[in-house]
């Protein structure tokens, strides 16, 4: 069997008092990132492991992509960005995941991605982030989730 990838070991420490973790869904977690240069960034990741959206099954992967639409627009509500980025990569972690990245008036770089601003490129999951702030990032996008599932 092999090992699992690095998300699927974070996945298994997952407990619901994790300040991280906004909510478990049908096809996956919606957890906070680790660093919040941006606040309110966000990562859906996926509970099955595989390395490209094409590999779920059609009705998996279309619940996956409805809840992922769900989770941006609870991030978009609960922040008020400017603009919410969406990226969905897996080059350095073969794991389905999407980074939801708001964007606000203040940003250094609002032309270019986030992996260009040098500040969310070394922050590091070894600083991390205030409990406080983080319970209270969830706690907003945990309510704007709840309703915005509610509405559909």
């Amino acid at each position: 069997m092999p090992e699992p990838c690095g998300i699927c070991r974070r996945i298994e420490r997952l407990t619901p008092d994790d300040p991280h973790v906004i909510a478990e869904l049908d096809t996956g977690y919606a957890v906070l990132g680790d660093n919040q240069i941006y606040s309110g960034y966000t990562i859906f990741v996926a509970k099955r492991c595989v390395a490209e959206l094409h590999l779920l099954p059609p009705e998996e992967r279309s619940t996956f992509l409805h809840e992922m639409a769900q989770v941006a627009e609870a991030v978009f509500r609960a922040f008020a960005p400017r603009k919410l980025n969406y990226e969905l990569l897996g080059n350095s972690e073969a794991h389905l995941h999407w980074h939801l990245f708001p964007r606000y008036g203040d940003d250094p770089n609002p032309r270019w991605p986030v992996w260009n601003n040098e500040a969310f490129m070394q922050a590091s999951p070894q600083a991390p982030v205030d409990t406080e702030r983080l319970r209270d990032l969830r706690e907003r996008a945990r309510e704007a989730l709840t309703d915005v599932r509610r509405q559909r």
